[in-house]
C-alpha cells in the first residue's frame, strides 16, 4: 500500500503543474486574471495567443502520458514494486491523480483548470483507441453548438459509451471513465451555469450554426 499512496501523490504533485502557470510565470502573466479567469489551454488562446496555447496543450497532454507510462512500474528506493498491488488499478489511479492535481494544484492555490488536456494524454497512454471516439464527440459537438465545455462533458460520457460497448467486462478501465466523467462534470459546473443564464463564450470560428451577423 505504500507504493500505491506514494505513486499516487507524486501524480497528484505532477499533474499540480499546470503549463499555463508554469508558462504563464516564465512570461510573467497569470492568465486565471485574464478571459475567463480558467488556467487552461482555451483561456490561454483567448488571452496569449495559439502558440502561447499550444505550448501550453503539449505540456499539459504529456504529463499525463508521464504519469500513465512512467510512474507504476517506476521501482523507488525503500518502495519497490508491490505483488499485492494491482498494476492497472495503480495505473488508473495515477491517471486520475495527474488529473485532479492539475485541477487543483497544490502550487498554485488550488486553482487550475479543467483538465480537458491532461485526459487527453491520460487516455492516449492508457488506451490509444479511445482517443478516436473522445476526439471525434468533442469535435462533433463543438462545431455543432460552439461550447467547449459542453464538448468536453460529452466526450466524457462518450469516452464511458464506448469502453461499455468494446469491453463491458472491463470493470476498472470501466470505472476510471465514469469517475472521470463525473469529474469532468462537476470541473465544468460554472459552464454549465453560464449556458443555463445564455452567456457562455461560443468558439465562432468552429461553430456550425453561428448566426450569419455573428
Amino acid at each position: 500500500m505504500l507504493e500505491l499512496g506514494l505513486k499516487t501523490l507524486i501524480a497528484y504533485l505532477i499533474g499540480a503543474l499546470p503549463g499555463s502557470l508554469i508558462l504563464g510565470a516564465v512570461r510573467g502573466v497569470d492568465i486565471r486574471a485574464m478571459g475567463s479567469g480558467n488556467a487552461g489551454a482555451t483561456n490561454a488562446l483567448r488571452t496569449q495567443g495559439k502558440w502561447f496555447a499550444l505550448a501550453v496543450l503539449l505540456f499539459d497532454i504529456g504529463k499525463g502520458v508521464l504519469v500513465v507510462l512512467w510512474l507504476p512500474l517506476a521501482n523507488f528506493p525503500d518502495v519497490g514494486i508491490d505483488p499485492e498491488v494491482s498494476r492497472q488499478w495503480l495505473t488508473l489511479a495515477c491517471g486520475f491523480a495527474v488529473i485532479v492535481g492539475h485541477v487543483y494544484p497544490v502550487w498554485f492555490g488550488f486553482r487550475g483548470g479543467k483538465g480537458a488536456a491532461t485526459v487527453v494524454g491520460v487516455v492516449g497512454a492508457l488506451e490509444p483507441r479511445l482517443l478516436l471516439p473522445l476526439l471525434l464527440s468533442w469535435f462533433l459537438v463543438l462545431i455543432l453548438t460552439g461550447y467547449v465545455g459542453l464538448a468536453t462533458m460529452l466526450a466524457g460520457a462518450a469516452l464511458v459509451a464506448t469502453v461499455w460497448f468494446w469491453e463491458p467486462s472491463n470493470w476498472p478501465m470501466l470505472s476510471f471513465c465514469i469517475v472521470l466523467a463525473l469529474f469532468i462534470v462537476f470541473t465544468h459546473r460554472s459552464n454549465i451555469a453560464r449556458m443555463r443564464a445564455g452567456n457562455e463564450n461560443r468558439v465562432r470560428r468552429l461553430w456550425l450554426f453561428r448566426p450569419r451577423t455573428a
